[in-house]
């Protein structure tokens, strides 16, 4: 039988080996938490451009007017993501955002047609044109549409509106046709509040347009503000016939699916 193996007296005992399984453990560690970390970061710049969409979304809706939310936060100058937000052409001459530009609408060609077309109503102050934040604006006062608490077009409105949408069909624009008041009560046999008179007139802008002037269904849509949105000081009379009116909000130039190519 072979003797055991004794250690020699001189040999070293190590007590230390736990430390490399250890600095193998804390290794793989600190790798993990790396690989975290990276993955949070680019959740947190995907969280930051669609929160920086949705901001420029809103906005583009007049929900916001600057660059924080409403709770006060600042939101980043993150640069923009193609698939999620359409820069604003800045204007030529002023290197403003035109808000019109990004949508392809030419703001000096369609004030050019409407003025051939409604140049007498703008003359009178009828009709109204602005550029917003939200587009291109054509606003119809009630002066020339309406009589005060009624929404029924005036006689002779109907073949004024019906020439501003001819210049529109032309180039295919998509509108929001928006009815707007004063902060007038009314509560009348039609009318129990200045949302349902806004509403009312919008539809039958809308209305007129579908049915008389051949304006695509697919590129209009609606909205009654009543007087929530005003545009002049209400304590004003002349404040209150500015506020009183229908826009027409020109906000893009495409061609939905479905809808059908303008001649």
């Amino acid at each position: 039988m072979r003797p055991k193996r004794r250690r020699p007296a001189d040999e070293p005992v190590h007590h230390d080996r736990w430390l490399v399984s250890y600095s193998d453990f804390i290794t793989l560690l600190f790798a993990f938490f790396v690989v975290l970390f990276a993955s949070s970061y680019r959740d947190k710049q995907t969280l930051q451009r669609i929160s920086q969409a949705i901001h420029v979304g809103f906005q583009q809706m007049g929900a916001f007017s600057g660059g924080a939310s409403a709770s006060g936060v600042a939101y980043p100058n993150l640069p923009p993501d193609p698939s999620t937000y359409t820069p604003q052409v800045p204007h030529p001459a002023t290197g403003k955002s035109d808000p019109s530009a990004a949508a392809g609408v030419n703001i000096v060609e369609l004030r050019q047609q409407l003025q051939a077309a409604i140049g007498e109503e703008l003359k009178n102050h009828e009709v109204d044109t602005r550029v917003t934040p939200e587009g291109f604006v054509i606003s119809l006062k009630e002066l020339g549409f309406f009589n005060s608490g009624q929404a029924v077009l005036l006689p002779g409105a109907a073949a004024k509106i019906e020439r501003i949408a001819k210049v529109l069909t032309q180039h295919g624009l998509d509108l929001r046709v928006e009815g707007h008041s004063d902060n007038q009560p009314i509560h009348n046999a039609q009318f129990r509040s200045n949302w349902e008179l806004s509403t009312a007139r919008a539809m039958a802008v809308v209305q007129l347009l579908v049915d008389d002037a051949g304006f695509d269904p697919h590129r209009i849509s609606v909205a009654g503000f009543g007087e929530y949105r005003p545009i002049a000081d209400d304590a004003t009379p002349e404040g209150r016939r500015m506020n009183r009116r229908v826009d027409l909000v020109v906000v893009a130039a495409t061609t939905p699916p479905g809808a059908a190519q303008p001649n």
